[in-house]
Formats: structure tokens, sequence, C-alpha cells
């Protein structure tokens, strides 16, 4: 089994929960941006958007570059690599089970058809 940070993966998991923060990810996805230009689309207030930011900072999806007054943000994809990377052993681990599940179900439908008539197993 591999060993994933439990932490840092609620953190990640946390941050890309909340609608708006993805769709601040996206936009950085994009290209970098001020703590002003990543608020321009929002219906809420720049103090709220520095708040989303600073959890998606938190989780280490965003990097923070300070120029003056100027803060520019960008995105740092490893931290959603490594939340990828726990799915993905979870959903080949669920695709050997539900593939287990099949062949089991297949095998006793085959078994019942085989079945004389009136007799069950």
């Amino acid at each position: 089994m591999v060993e994933y940070d439990s932490v840092a993966l609620d953190r990640i998991f946390a941050a890309v929960a909340d609608p708006t923060r993805r769709a601040i990810l996206a936009g950085l996805a994009r290209k970098p941006a001020t703590i002003t230009e990543i608020a321009a689309p929002f219906p809420v207030s720049l103090n709220a958007i520095s708040k989303h930011i600073l959890v998606l900072e938190r989780a280490g999806l965003i990097e923070r570059q300070i120029e003056g007054r100027e803060h520019r943000c960008r995105l740092n994809p490893a931290p959603l690599r490594h939340a990828s990377a726990w799915l993905e052993h979870y959903r080949k681990f669920w695709d050997v089970r539900l593939d287990a599940l099949e062949q089991h179900i297949l095998s006793k439908r085959k078994k019942k058809e085989r079945a004389p008539h009136g007799r069950r197993d």
C-alpha cells in the first residue's frame, strides 16, 4: 500500500471542494494573476477572495510572490498530482474488486442456467 500524507490530502481536498476555489485554480492554470485580477470576476469582496487564496496556499496549490504592494499568485500543480495518485490507487483497488464481483455474478448465473429444472443451488 502506498502511504500518503493525510494532513496534506485533507487540505487539498478541502481546498478544491469549494467551487470558487476551483474557479480560482482554473484561472491560475491559464496564467498567474494578482489578487485583484483574481477577484475581478467574482461577486464577493476582495477580503473573501483573499481568504479563499489563503486556503489554497495552505494546501500548497498556490504560490504567492510579493512585488511591492502587489501579490502575484501562480498555480502549483504538484499537490494535485499527489491527490490524483491517491485517487488512482483507490480506483485500481475498486476496479479489481468490481471485476471480481462481476465474475462472481456471471458464474452464479451460468450455474443457475445449467441446473436442472426445479432444482436451485
